[in-house]
């Protein structure tokens, strides 16, 4: 590396800390602008032209003297940016896979209908989503986990159909949520307890959850204090915005359904699996489903079923079915479980719950080997789009050992990078990479100062690798989404479970499974040269926007001349932007384009902070 000049580096250490002070400026105006009534009225306007004026001591960022000629070029050579308009009022919560209406043109069988369809390339809107009237920020953690704004999500058949059973419940301009769900009426905290009894919560053992079927994650959202992390999903059903209340309650979820499609995880992901009267056949299709369940269960981890048909003998009249059907549909179950090497630990009143043994292969051995059907596939996490199977997935012999407890786990080597299992990943490169992300935060937290507030609660990482700068953001006040692109390099999505966070499987060509206005910040690092040429990058930035929430923030790290394009477009999208260097200095190529989206809603102006 060539020696700079001390003048160099003056000049340079100045230039950054010039280039800190303007964007602390901006951030200081978003936060006032948050705090103050999301956005809205004369008075917040006068108090963001005030604090606008303090900052012009800073004058604006320019990049001609970082880069010599190139984007001042750009930027005379190209026409104005494109306008991208509101959509209509109807599509305030577009979900563009699981459109109710496509939805229905497809099979109900096995319900593929309720799965992934997009729309064909024609199809697709080229809008943006607006935000209803009178959306505001949801209620910081932990009070979001109690209340949603009724405005952000006005739906309330769920505080009719689910009355009695203490789901939620609608008190003036606010839900409520008490913390209650079909099969725990007295609510989540003493059904936790009874769980806890059986399986260890208490010490870290247990740290990854799937919650099918999950309503509107009320265990997720108990279990959080219990520094356990639940990925629930339910389908986009009769039970409206279930998965979008989740959200608005800080809660992780996705739209999901088991079905004919594999769910979109790894391998040996979770530590626990759990369905309370989640109303899947866990005994057809010759146990499918439990298979599937199996396939993401970790060798030693917790399947938890409550409701029918467990106990079918006291409940079978309460439940309104035949007792002869509940008993074969729970002799299926047991019979399942017993061919995946399902120890059953116990069953109390309505709660059964088994462990996946941790030496399945001694356990197999002395099976019938006729009674047992092994899946053929090579990769057990090859599963975007692929059909589920009637099959058990083998675990390896060194699936599991070395897990440590959670939280010792997130930054030790996971097992499937001690043991070879992924190529290009040694135990070396994994802790360089955590270094990195540990210095990028870092200087994340400079430019935008609201990161450690709890500001932002619910976060996704678009192209996670390793789950580092999940790994380096970690806090009790926020959670992330880490997002493994189907075309990505390497396959890591299973390393960032074995850290102790949560992901999902995703081709950024397609509609992310989730409601509009879900997530308060979005991380993208190397995306969009990621999809260079595989898809338009104007259909990715697009759905960024369906995603985020209003007044929410963006953060793009790629090379220039992919965000001087990716700038271009959302100028005119309603974003605020401003483009930043790399920590390391202007002549790395590698800069940071972060963006603000602006507050609108149907039929209403926007609001710029510049």
């Amino acid at each position: 590396m060539a020696k700079t000049s001390s003048a160099d580096g003056r000049t340079r250490s100045s230039v950054q800390i010039f280039i800190v002070v303007g964007l602390c400026c901006f951030f200081y105006i978003l936060g006032a602008w948050q705090r103050s009534g999301f956005g809205k009225g004369d008075s917040i306007a006068l108090q963001i032209t005030k604090s606008s004026e303090e900052c012009n001591i800073v004058p604006n960022l320019s990049f001609d003297t970082h880069h010599g000629g190139d984007i001042s070029k750009f930027d005379e050579g190209d026409s104005k940016p494109k306008v991208f308009k509101p959509c209509h009022a109807r599509y305030t919560d577009y979900t563009p896979c699981q459109d109710q209406q496509r939805a229905m043109t497809f099979p109900r069988e096995n319900m593929n209908y309720r799965e992934r369809h997009c729309p064909r390339e024609e199809e697709k809107l080229h809008c943006l989503i607006p935000a209803p009237k009178g959306y505001v920020t949801p209620f910081p953690w932990p009070k979001s986990r109690d209340y949603v704004p009724y405005a952000n999500a006005p739906y309330k058949s769920l505080t009719v159909e689910k009355a009695i059973q203490n789901w939620v419940q609608y008190e003036g301009n606010v839900f409520r949520f008490p913390g209650g769900g079909t099969q725990f009426p007295q609510g989540a905290e003493k059904y936790i307890d009874q769980l806890a009894s059986v399986i260890p919560i208490a010490n870290g053992t247990v740290r990854t959850l799937l919650d099918t079927g999950c309503g509107v994650a009320s265990l997720g959202a108990y279990l959080w204090s219990r520094n356990v992390i639940a990925m629930s999903f339910a389908p986009r059903d009769s039970h409206e915005a279930q998965v979008q209340f989740a959200l608005e309650r800080g809660v992780p979820a996705v739209i999901g359904v088991l079905g004919t499609i594999k769910v979109p995880y790894p391998s040996r992901a979770f530590d626990m699996a759990h369905c309370s009267r989640c109303l899947i056949p866990w005994g057809a299709n010759d146990g499918m489903y439990m298979m599937e369940v199996d396939r993401v269960l970790r060798p030693g981890g917790y399947w938890v079923l409550s409701g029918p048909p467990i106990n079918w003998e006291v409940n079978y009249k309460a439940w309104q079915r035949p007792k002869e059907e509940l008993e074969e549909e729970q002799r299926k179950i047991e019979e399942v479980a017993k061919q995946l090497c399902w120890e059953k630990r116990s069953q109390k009143a309505e709660i059964a719950i088994w462990q996946k043994t941790v030496d399945t292969e001694s356990c197999r051995s002395r099976q019938d080997d006729s009674s047992v059907k092994f899946c053929e596939t090579s990769d057990a996490d090859d599963v975007w789009y692929k059909k589920m199977e009637d099959c058990i997935t083998p675990s390896p012999k060194a699936s599991s050992k070395g897990l440590k407890p959670f939280p010792s786990r997130l930054y030790a080597i996971p097992p499937r990078i001690a043991s070879g299992s992924v190529p290009g990943v040694s135990s070396d490169t994994y802790q360089d990479d955590n270094k990195k992300w540990k210095k990028h935060v870092a200087a994340y937290k400079k430019i935008n100062r609201l990161l450690d507030t709890g500001r932002y609660r619910n976060i996704m990482d678009m192209n996670a690798g390793l789950g580092s700068f999940a790994a380096a953001i970690q806090s009790p006040k926020l959670w992330v989404m880490n997002v493994m692109p189907t075309i990505a390099e390497k396959n890591t999505l299973g390393v960032i479970y074995e850290r102790g966070l949560i992901g999902i499987y995703h081709d950024w060509c397609e509609g992310f499974s989730t409601y509009p206005r879900t997530y308060d910040l979005i991380h993208a690092n190397g995306l969009f040269s990621l999809y260079n040429d595989k898809c338009n990058i104007e259909d990715i930035l697009l759905e960024m926007d369906r995603i985020l929430r209003p007044e929410g923030a963006v953060i793009i790290r790629d090379e220039v001349d992919v965000l001087m394009k990716v700038k271009k477009l959302v100028g005119g999208m309603r974003w605020d932007t401003k483009m930043v260097d790399h920590e390391d200095g202007p002549l790395v190529p590698e800069k940071i384009l972060i963006a603000v989206k602006q507050y609108w809603v149907v039929g209403g102006n926007s609001t710029s902070t510049q």
